[in-house]
């Protein structure tokens, strides 16, 4: 991975090797901290950069601090002039992840939410794929749990959450697959590791519903917009058995990082007939154009970098 030039780093941006907490830092001993991932894509055609729904990522990610009990005086708008500049700086010409983080700062033992203080950093590195098959990924499902709001909410991004999702993907990619789909307590699916599921059944677009302990996605509120305004699907938020995906005509992933990936084959077995289906195709390339700034329709969701007008 190639590491930022820069970092946005106690109210100010600076060269990124200078942006340093020590080791005894509340976050790093104890999980205490959120994070948020934003994507900006590449347009060569414009010659411009794009940053894809930073307002919403932004609520989220403030939303996220709010439930560890950190009081940050930023707006998402004031974010959002931040990543503006920090991209610019780092003159960035590819398609790239922004790494927002929020976290205690303070360098002393004790396990507490409370009389602590709250930082934040941003950083910004090139990216592509995230899972490489894209077009057909393999999946399995995994012996591990999903977190209950109960106990850590997923709703938020925690940085100590996440442990969780380290499990999974680690015993999902030594077992041979790519990703792996996660139940939740009452044995329902939730999510991914890192990423919020749809499947197509019935010819009804269906996805776990906020309260199975998924992260409310960006791109899962994007893709649910798209399904039912662009290419006119029902879109149902329900409880998902496991043995509902084995006969599923289509599955895939959504989230910032992993964009749109279609799932070929679930524990071996192949979904209808292991190859992307025609709705997930479609709602790639939708989703692609609308990233790169390409559907006038969508430009309300982008922001660009560059001091150039959109074209169109």
């Amino acid at each position: 991975m190639t590491l930022p030039k820069f970092a946005y780093f106690k109210g100010q941006i600076v060269p990124y090797d200078q942006a340093k907490v020590g080791v005894l830092t509340h976050t790093l001993n104890y999980g205490t901290g959120v994070f948020g991932g934003l994507r900006a894509y590449w347009n060569d055609s414009d010659n411009q950069l794009y940053l894809f729904r930073p307002l919403d990522h932004f609520r989220r990610f403030l939303d996220s601090a709010r439930l560890l009990c950190m009081e940050l005086p930023h707006t998402p708008e004031q974010l959002t002039e931040v990543v503006v500049e920090l991209l610019r700086k780092e003159a960035r010409r590819e398609d790239t992840y922004v790494r927002p983080l929020a976290f205690v700062p303070d360098e002393q033992i004790g396990v507490r939410l409370h009389d602590l203080h709250s930082d934040i950093s941003i950083v910004s590195i090139p990216m592509g794929r995230y899972i490489e098959s894209e077009e057909g990924s393999s999946a399995t499902f995994s012996s591990w749990r999903r977190i209950d709001d109960n106990s850590i909410p997923a709703r938020g991004k925690i940085i100590g959450s996440y442990v969780n999702s380290a499990f999974i993907k680690t015993d999902a990619i030594r077992a041979g697959y790519e990703e792996a789909i996660v139940l939740n307590a009452d044995g329902h699916i939730s999510e991914g590791s890192a990423e919020n599921f749809f499947m197509v059944r019935g010819g009804v677009l269906v996805t776990p519903p906020v309260t199975d302990n998924i992260l409310e996605g960006i791109t899962r509120r994007t893709v649910i917009q798209l399904a039912r305004e662009e290419l006119g699907m029902t879109v149902v938020e329900r409880p998902i058995d496991r043995t509902e995906v084995y006969l599923a005509e289509e599955a895939f992933f959504c989230g910032t990082g992993v964009q749109i990936c279609a799932i070929a084959k679930i524990d071996q077995r192949p979904i209808a007939d292991g190859k992307m289906g025609p709705f997930v195709g479609k709602l790639r390339e939708l989703y692609f154009r609308i990233v790169r700034g390409m559907e006038p329709k969508f430009r309300a969701w982008n922001v660009p970098i560059y001091p150039s007008p959109f074209k169109g």
